[in-house]
């Protein structure tokens, strides 16, 4: 095995914003060397996901922005191939953050969980059991309760939470409205993921009024994946007693200074609604049960998902910006050969 290299994606600089591939170098180093306690992984799936925007920024945010110079933070999935950890055996396949790289050194405590012997693809848990479907869980019916008959607004309605957030509403017996970018992804939401109605935000001269046909009794709950335009005019919509999960800030360019937007203050006090911000990490002790619900929901046919692969570790320094771009058409990953 020291005769194999580890090919990695390295941050080479601080960016500002939505990174591009210039702020990203693949490198081969060592296959690194396992210790007491650890074991190492060789990664078969690597994550992109919008979180990544926030981990190379140099702002203020749940967790340290990766040093320039280390390999990139991410989710993967992949493989015990040596162990010297009484936890983990060779062949156990396991999630957790270990980089844009082929191979990593873990002592445990970056795996988020162990994927169990019947779960035959293994890249779903990046996506609809990963930190995407333990998002739209937690993030739906924990913050905001959905109740059959209620409606049920999302942002970025087609993406890898999105999605899962539509079909959970549906399955609760809501009624949801997504909001998408494109024809495609309008599509996506009412053939794919079962929306009621989707509104192209792209291709509309009025997204208020849209979406005040779509919701004739107001809006109950809203899952804002993107701040921004598309969520002021969600605002101006909510119900009495709604409830919002801020997930996501997609839409804002830069988050220094703090954008001076419309002030949403009146609209909750009006209709005394709840917004709560939302991180899944918070949910880390309930893995477990949103990982059962959710694998019942796909054997059932419940809950469907869509996956855009990239073939090779080469594809990862620009994915980020092309998730920004909204060119993907399910939940990115990378293909590690």
């Amino acid at each position: 095995m020291t005769s194999r290299e580890n090919r990695c994606v390295i941050l080479n600089a601080r960016p500002v914003g939505v990174p591009g591939p210039e702020f990203f170098d693949v490198v081969s180093r060592p296959i690194p060397a396992v210790g007491d306690g650890e074991f190492l992984v060789r990664n078969l799936y690597l994550s992109v996901d919008p979180a990544m925007r926030g981990w190379v920024n140099d702002a203020p945010n749940y967790s340290p922005p990766v040093p320039v110079g280390d390999v990139m933070r991410a989710i993967a999935v992949g493989e015990v191939i040596e162990s010297r950890h009484p936890d983990y055996m060779e062949g156990d396949r396991v999630c957790g953050t270990f980089g844009w790289q082929h191979y990593a050194v873990s002592d445990g405590d970056n795996v988020m969980r162990k994927l169990g012997p019947d779960e035959a693809q293994p890249s779903l848990a990046l996506g609809v059991l990963g930190l995407n479907g333990l998002t739209a869980y937690f993030g739906l019916l924990d913050t905001c309760n959905p109740q059959a008959g209620e409606t049920v607004v999302v942002s970025t309605a087609a993406g890898a939470v999105g999605s899962c957030v539509g079909q959970i509403a549906k399955i609760k017996g809501c009624r949801t409205v997504g909001i998408a970018g494109g024809p495609d992804k309008v599509a996506m939401c009412l053939d794919q993921f079962g929306y009621d109605v989707a509104i192209d935000y792209q291709n509309t001269t009025d997204l208020g009024a849209e979406l005040s046909a779509a919701c004739p009794d107001r809006v109950n709950v809203y899952f804002d994946n993107t701040c921004g335009p598309i969520s002021d005019a969600v605002f101006e919509r909510l119900a009495l007693h709604a409830r919002i999960t801020v997930c996501g800030t997609a839409s804002l360019q830069e988050w220094e200074p703090i954008p001076m937007g419309p002030r949403v203050h009146r609209q909750l006090l009006v209709a005394r609604a709840r917004m709560t911000g939302f991180l899944v990490h918070d949910y880390k002790d309930r893995i477990g049960e949103a990982v059962t619900q959710l694998t019942a929901w796909i054997d059932s046919g419940d809950l469907v998902s869509r996956e855009h692969v990239l073939e090779g570790i080469d594809q990862a320094p620009g994915a980020i910006q092309m998730l920004y771009r909204g060119e993907n058409t399910g939940k990115l990953i990378i293909r590690l050969d």
